[in-house]
């Protein structure tokens, strides 16, 4: 089972991903991030490439489409929260979207 980041982890693996726009979800040990593209093909794209990496590292974020909009939520459902897989999985998502 995969363990929830430490504060220490909190810090190092989280400050630079809000830096990055990231924020935290109210409510909930969880982050999210609304990317913008400039069509639908950009966003279907992304998210494909993303998807292709998620399944590799078997770690699915929640995701949200409509047209060129797509909002991620990463949180590690097993763990109950943020765990360094959500930190690895949102620096790769925005190396994607570039």
């Amino acid at each position: 089972m995969t363990e929830l980041l430490s504060e220490t982890g909190r810090e190092t693996m989280l400050a630079p991903l809000f830096e990055a726009g990231w924020t935290m979800v109210e409510g909930r040990d969880a982050i999210t991030k609304t990317y913008q593209f400039d069509n639908f093909v950009e966003a279907f794209g992304f998210m494909t490439r993303a998807a292709l990496w998620a399944e590799k590292w078997d770690h699915h974020p929640e995701w949200f489409n409509v047209y060129k909009t797509v909002e991620v939520t990463l949180s590690t459902h097993d763990a109950g929260g943020l765990s360094a897989l959500d930190a690895k999985l949102a620096r790769k998502m925005d190396q994607l979207a570039g």
